[in-house]
């Protein structure tokens, strides 16, 4: 399908996302994404009011994305044992997290905000994380309920989040060999840990 067969909206979001992603926000002019797409910058203000417009609807729909995902992996997940579980969306988190341009831009703008956007970044963050912490709530919740996990629900959880965030840094500065050592490491370290051994 070619980049014409989509909407305008749809295409210039194609076309800013690389450029948010690799550039920042300061670092992208409207002038350099209209040339993306094939427009003249007067153009893009037929579709959005500004590039703050422009980049919060790539987040939004980034976040969306990321949520369905969840729901997606959970579902699929859900008649495994607890540790299967855990893992499995631990794994899947890497990969969804390698597609270059949306790792870019989830480390670029969760770390560093623009000022500008600061509060509205925040509570994007805040709504992807809530969605994770639902679905690992019901995953504990249940491995409690086995008796797989013995830590505190909410230690269990908030662990998990710190090793998940941890695998995502190391994404960025470590081969896959490297990084699949390491996170072998952490899983076990972290799985004895909630089982109570």
């Amino acid at each position: 399908m070619s980049s014409t067969t989509f909407p305008m909206i749809e295409r210039i979001e194609r076309a800013a996302l690389p450029l948010f992603a690799r550039k920042g926000f300061e670092g992208t002019s409207l002038s350099k994404i209209a040339k993306s797409v094939g427009i003249k910058k007067p153009s893009l203000y037929a579709h959005f009011d500004s590039k703050e417009d422009l980049f919060l609807s790539i987040l939004q729909k980034v976040n969306r994305d990321y949520r369905d995902f969840l729901e997606r992996q959970a579902h699929k997940y859900r008649n495994m044992r607890t540790e299967q579980q855990l893992y499995c969306l631990l794994k899947d988190h890497t990969t969804y997290l390698e597609n270059e341009d949306l790792g870019l831009l989830f480390k670029r703008f969760m770390l560093f905000p623009p000022l500008v956007l600061k509060d509205t970044l925040n509570e994007q963050f805040i709504k992807s994380e809530k969605a994770l912490t639902d679905v690992l709530i019901e995953i504990v919740k249940e491995g409690k309920r086995r008796g797989d996990i013995q830590a505190e629900q909410s230690e269990a959880i908030d662990a998990y989040i710190c090793l998940l965030d941890g695998t995502f840094e190391q994404l960025f500065y470590y081969s896959e060999v490297v990084h699949e050592e390491r996170l072998q490491n952490a899983w076990r370290i972290f799985w004895r840990g909630i089982q109570g051994c």
